[in-house]
């Protein structure tokens, strides 16, 4: 069983900063990518950021620049550091990672921590 538990969320005012964890409860190594998702106010969810076992990121183009993704592999943990915070960045942000020696592939998302960004 694989959990996967994001803090970090908050209220926070537009320029802000904030950053948000990820705790998994299995070693990092484990998973092929882990990433952040995040869902605004009646959209769909859509991808933030990814990282790769070997440190490869990639980002949407509305955050680049702006948000950092990173991992500390010794405390399981991935981090998202969020900076020039927009309110259109409010949104339930989702932590995720995914095995790629299963077929299908697995996926495993956390429970999701609120941002606010507003004045």
């Amino acid at each position: 069983q694989v959990r996967l538990v994001e803090s970090g969320g908050g209220l926070v005012q537009p320029g802000g900063s904030l950053r948000l964890s990820c705790a998994s409860s299995r070693s990092i190594f484990s998973f092929n990518t882990m990433g952040w998702y995040r869902q605004p106010p009646g959209k769909q969810r859509e991808l933030v950021a990814t990282i790769t076992a070997g440190g490869s990121t990639n980002y949407a183009d509305s955050v680049k620049d702006r948000f950092t993704i990173s991992r500390d592999n010794g405390k399981n943990t991935v981090y998202l550091q969020m900076n020039s915070l927009k309110p259109e960045d409010t949104a339930v942000y989702y932590c995720y990672a995914r095995q790629t020696m299963w077929r299908p592939p697995r996926d495993y998302w956390g429970q999701g921590t609120q941002v606010t960004v507003s004045s």
